[in-house]
């Protein structure tokens, strides 16, 4: 076993370490930054799906049915968590998802601060995180929770509604990653 005076952990002076990861172009223990044009994208990305977003999560004729209000804060909430989840799937890495999330959400505070405050209700969140989570048959899943938390648990209408509603807000943020060129890797979906 060698002593302390054996291990160099950094250099005498601090400063020298800094200037030498500078000098090789890397800052010490972190990841270096998206470039500028994915970043510019990323929050193209984040405004779009928020238009999108409140669009339909304000659009009372997309589903006549929907005259109770719990009923239409669920459909929010639902429309909300796909959003993320969805950036996180089909967006190329985790920093443009994590980019184009934090551009939806202040863009949806400056649109609409009622919706930004109804659409980010974390019990809600952590059952659908729950269904996602779990694998299998997600959309399935996720209609169940949506089911749910709309009080009826069980009904296959309502879980038939989550599901279409999960599946065709995923494939819209879909369809606007791709527009951008944002979208994942094979692999990654």
């Amino acid at each position: 076993m060698s002593g302390d005076e054996d291990i160099k952990i950094v250099e005498d002076h601090p400063s020298q370490t800094v200037k030498h990861y500078r000098e090789a172009g890397v800052a010490p223990n972190r990841t270096p930054p998206p470039d500028a044009a994915l970043v510019r994208q990323g929050r193209a990305l984040g405004q779009a799906v928020a238009e999108a977003f409140v669009q339909a999560a304000s659009d009372r004729d997309a589903a006549p049915d929907e005259v109770d209000s719990e009923m239409l804060l669920q459909r929010q909430l639902l429309l909300s968590f796909t959003v993320s989840v969805a950036l996180e799937r089909f967006c190329r890495d985790d920093s443009v998802a994590g980019i184009a999330q934090k551009s939806f959400l202040d863009t949806l505070k400056k649109t609409s601060d009622a919706l930004y405050r109804s659409s980010s209700d974390t019990g809600a969140f952590s059952f659908y995180y729950l269904a996602y989570r779990r694998g299998g048959d997600v959309e399935r899943r996720i209609g169940q929770t949506f089911a749910m938390l709309c009080s009826h648990d069980g009904d296959p209408i309502y879980q038939e509604l989550g599901e279409a509603l999960y599946c065709w807000f995923s494939s819209t943020v879909r369809t606007q990653a791709e527009s951008l060129g944002l979208t994942a890797q094979a692999g990654k979906d």
